[in-house]
């Protein structure tokens, strides 16, 4: 079985196993999806619909691509919760009907109840229709036909194009090839716009709108998907030991959860020194984490950052967080260090006389092991680990992804870097608490030899790198022989 089918079938699995009961009594909804992170859009949504309630009504053909999912919600307010969180979706739809054609659709439309109907077709409301198609564009004059073919309807109100009370949508979907576009849809829906999803978010949490940046901030749609998959919520407490630039801080908070954080960059977690900005030396005084959430107007929800190291826990037993949401270092744009002993005492010309730090190299074995016994000691029961792990693809299997005895997987994402390496959104959840025997329980398996060595997915990384340079010279050398 390839890789694709794997993840095929594990998708379908967990929407079988979410379908709903004979005697459901939700509504039914149309989710209208972003064609892009494709992976990460299941384990956002399913984790969303474990937060406000909800289902999936039916296996979408093609889950991992297929840019509409059905939904059963118990209540539009549900729906518009759903949708104040997400980044994976555009909007949502109460569902009138669906079919494989515009007579299915009638036939669907004609069924659904009219005390349902009846709210929004009242003679003293507005109303709107928009047309969306998925993968065709129609002439002005092919959606005017279309919206006049569902006259049957009988909407009562007045048109308002530009303030409808009511926004009605027929929506068509014409497949994923774009080479093979047929001459009429696979699908058709119509429904009732509800709400929208959050991707302005994206734009407003940009990289390049923050005060504090670095080499390694995380990009803002990955960062609030992260948060999603750990189900953070209000008055949560989220955790980053490899904190950075506080990127992944600024989406939990704006989900109104409390972040704290530790990195063992003094002058990162301080704000000082070079800046990473083009064309700029030094940074300037608002460039530090605390004043990248004042910026958003988030600074209440700042707890602290602290200057530590990853390996050496500094919370007392009693500490208990939410959701640990992070990056760890992977040895490529940031070095992986831990502190050492006085013997490998090592000074260097950004620290002052007053500050030295003792290093060590820190092997990604150790820093998963190390940030999974973490998570199984300090999270809530219930609470969820979400990491990226660095993956060189010719060796890729799943079963070198890091395991826990009290740690469940719950999803694994890839995003893809280059032909030989990517990344995976780990997802993992707390199923049981932390004993002395789980401290070693996982250490000898297959998972971390992977990850041995100082500096390992570094060297992966770059042979992968030169050997695609040697082949492009290649290349370049036989075909101006030719």
């Amino acid at each position: 079985m390839t890789m694709t089918s794997k993840r095929a079938a594990r998708t379908c699995d967990i929407l079988g196993k979410m379908a709903p009961s004979s005697n459901s009594i939700m509504k039914r909804y149309l989710l209208l999806l972003a064609q892009e992170n494709f992976e990460f859009r299941l384990p956002e949504i399913t984790s969303l619909l474990s937060i406000y309630g909800g289902q999936f009504s039916s296996q979408p053909e093609n889950p991992e691509k297929s840019p509409f999912w059905i939904l059963n919600i118990p209540s539009e307010d549900v729906a518009r919760g759903l949708m104040k969180r997400t980044v994976c979706a555009k909007s949502i739809f109460e569902l009138w009907g669906h079919g494989k054609s515009s007579a299915e659709l009638r036939k669907s439309l004609m069924s659904y109840p009219l005390e349902k109907m009846a709210p929004y077709v009242q003679p003293d409301s507005t109303y709107k229709i928009n047309i969306h198609t998925f993968n065709k564009t129609l002439t002005q004059s092919e959606k005017i036909t279309k919206i006049e073919d569902l006259a049957f309807l009988s909407l009562k109100g007045k048109v308002n194009l530009k303030n409808a009370d009511h926004i009605f949508f027929l929506l068509e979907d014409y497949g994923l090839d774009p080479n093979n576009i047929p001459d009429q849809p696979l699908d058709v829906f119509f429904g009732r716009w509800i709400a929208n999803g959050q991707r302005e978010l994206i734009n407003s949490y940009s990289v390049k709108r923050r005060h504090f940046i670095g080499n390694t901030s995380m990009d803002a749609c990955l960062a609030f998907i992260m948060s999603n998959h750990a189900k953070v919520k209000e008055n949560h407490v989220v955790y980053d030991p490899f904190v950075g630039t506080g990127g992944l801080l600024l989406s939990s908070a704006h989900f109104g959860a409390y972040v704290c954080g530790t990195d063992i960059d003094y002058n990162t977690v301080h704000g000082i020194g070079k800046a990473s900005r083009k064309n700029q030396k030094w940074r300037g005084p608002d460039e530090n984490i605390r004043a990248n959430l004042r910026q958003y107007g988030l600074e209440k929800y700042y707890l602290d950052v602290f200057v530590s190291d990853a390996s050496k826990a500094i919370w007392r037993k009693n500490m208990w967080f939410d959701a640990i949401i992070t990056d760890p270092p992977y040895g490529i744009r940031e070095a992986t260090r831990k502190t050492g002993s006085q013997k490998e005492i090592i000074k260097t010309e950004t620290c002052d006389d007053s500050h030295i730090p003792v290093s060590s190299n820190y092997h990604l074995s150790d820093i998963f092991s190390d940030l999974l016994n973490f998570s199984a000691k300090y999270l809530t029961r219930g609470g969820r680990l979400v990491y990226w792990l660095p993956v060189y693809r010719p060796e890729y299997t799943e079963e070198i992804i890091p395991r826990h005895p009290c740690l469940k997987l719950i999803s694994n994402c890839e995003q893809t870097l280059s032909s030989h390496t990517s990344r995976r959104l780990i997802t993992m959840e707390k199923v049981k608490e932390f004993e002395d025997d789980d401290q070693y329980a996982h250490l000898m398996d297959y998972q971390y030899k992977q990850y041995k060595g100082h500096n390992s997915f570094r060297e992966k990384y770059f042979s992968g790198v030169t050997k695609r340079i040697a082949r492009e010279e290649r290349e370049t050398h036989t075909q101006a022989n030719e």
